[in-house]
């Protein structure tokens, strides 16, 4: 049974000239996505002022050193870490030379100062790197330095069953592939090409690391990153190959007696998201602490086809985190109140590829972002509604607020009562 209305309306639309697949949009900077499509095609969307309005602009981007029969395979994108400047896009693509297909990696990244983040002069300074496998999801982490620092890498994985480093050498100011057992030892003897890959640093230094594989096998380490060193790893075999894992934190009931005699208290807890090809998609809760021993099925979430994309975030701002899956079949939805139970679902004409949630216009609302087979749609959450949600919490602001000062005010004036009472008690005591 449906609970909630759906939380967003259509912004717009925009249609592509071919397909694009599950690694085909990423974020690129704070308002900005980069699309491909299959053939050989990258496309910018963003939104700009036009005549004293605020409208969507959908623009091919030529990145150089891609053929026009090349198939790109997947994109990805990130700002580099601080004090490092500068926007760095990666692009995988197959080249079919005829006899044989050629993979490519390509990475783009301007040195020239006033132009690190300018994606038109970006996208013409390109380091070409042949890959000797097929390449699939291209994803970048933030690792820490020997020097207290920190830098971020693409992570690449193949049909080699490994997973490749590539990190920036500052002296050459290029990318490298390095042995990725120097800094992710969790990602060394994979049992299969890895399909998803995701990670997320926690505190005290430590890092989760979550793989799902193309024979079904769920992987998931924690780490040291000084070292690095494997805490602990855990693995699990699913039924079908794994499409998407993702790492989020999330509050959870714990059993803890405290001084007050209460037996339970809300502790912040590190959980992992799985969704496979026809299996129902599964929370394992409390990762850091329990590993892969408590997990929850989201009920339903195998009844339109495969999940292929899915998003861990609080939609309707009510301090709840949402799930949303978006799958072949096209519904997408669902929601975290203590157990996760679907509440809403919305249709698509084709099927779901990618989910990504940014401040498009910069107006501090995000949009969701659902890539399909055809083209890119932007939702926006509806405005009525969220002014009426931001006039209630203001109004609920000012009401603590008030009250807060009354009792204040009330405290100050105990107080000043306190010492003349016992100064009348004094002076009415009789001597002997």
């Amino acid at each position: 049974m449906l609970r909630e209305s759906y939380p967003f309306v259509e912004d717009s639309f925009s249609r592509f000239p071919s397909q694009s697949n599950i690694y085909g949009l990423c974020q690129a900077g704070e308002q900005e996505l980069l699309a491909a499509t299959l053939k050989g095609k990258v496309v910018c969307f963003r939104y700009q002022e036009l005549q004293q309005k605020v409208r969507p602009v959908a623009k091919e981007v030529q990145f150089t050193y891609i053929p026009v029969d090349a198939e790109i395979v997947s994109i990805d994108a990130f700002n580099k870490s601080p004090p490092k400047r500068g926007l760095v896009v990666g692009i995988t693509f197959i080249k079919d030379s005829g006899d044989k297909a050629t993979p490519f990696l390509n990475i783009y990244c301007d040195y020239e100062p006033g132009s690190e983040f300018n994606l038109e002069s970006i996208a013409q300074s390109c380091l070409n790197l042949e890959l000797q496998f097929t390449p699939f999801q291209l994803y970048h982490t933030e690792v820490q330095c020997a020097d207290g620092g920190s830098e971020t890498v693409f992570l690449l994985s193949g049909h080699d069953q490994r997973i490749h480093l590539y990190k920036e050498n500052a002296s050459l100011h290029q990318f490298e592939e390095q042995p990725v057992e120097r800094l992710f030892p969790e990602l060394q003897q994979l049992p299969s090409n890895v399909l998803w890959l995701d990670m997320l640093s926690i505190a005290g230094g430590r890092r989760l690391s979550a793989f799902g594989c193309q024979n079904g096998c769920l992987g998931l380490a924690l780490v040291n990153q000084t070292g690095p060193e494997i805490l602990q790893s855990w693995r699990v075999q699913f039924d079908s190959p794994i499409s998407t894992v993702l790492l989020f934190p999330l509050s959870c009931q714990t059993e803890c007696i405290q001084p007050s005699g209460e037996k339970s208290m809300e502790m912040e807890g590190y959980n992992l998201l799985v969704t496979s090809n026809i299996e129902m998609a599964v929370i394992y809760r409390d990762v850091q602490e329990r590993g892969l021993s408590w997990s929850t099925c989201l009920s339903e979430s195998d009844q339109w086809d495969a999940v292929l994309c899915a998003l861990v975030i609080d939609l309707d701002f009510d301090g709840q985190k949402e799930v949303l899956l978006g799958t072949y079949g096209q519904p997408t939805g669902g929601r975290h109140d203590g157990q996760f139970q679907l509440q809403w679902r919305r249709s698509f004409k084709s099927p779901l590829l990618s989910i990504i949630y940014l401040d498009l216009t910069g107006d501090g609302l995000r949009e969701l972002a659902v890539l399909t087979l055809k083209g890119l749609h932007i939702l926006q959450h509806s405005l009525t509604s969220t002014a009426a949600l931001v006039l209630q919490r203001l109004a609920q602001r000012v009401s603590a607020l008030t009250a807060n000062s009354e009792l204040e005010s009330a405290k100050a004036q105990n107080t000043e009562d306190v010492p003349a009472q016992k100064q009348e008690c004094t002076t009415q005591t009789p001597s002997n």
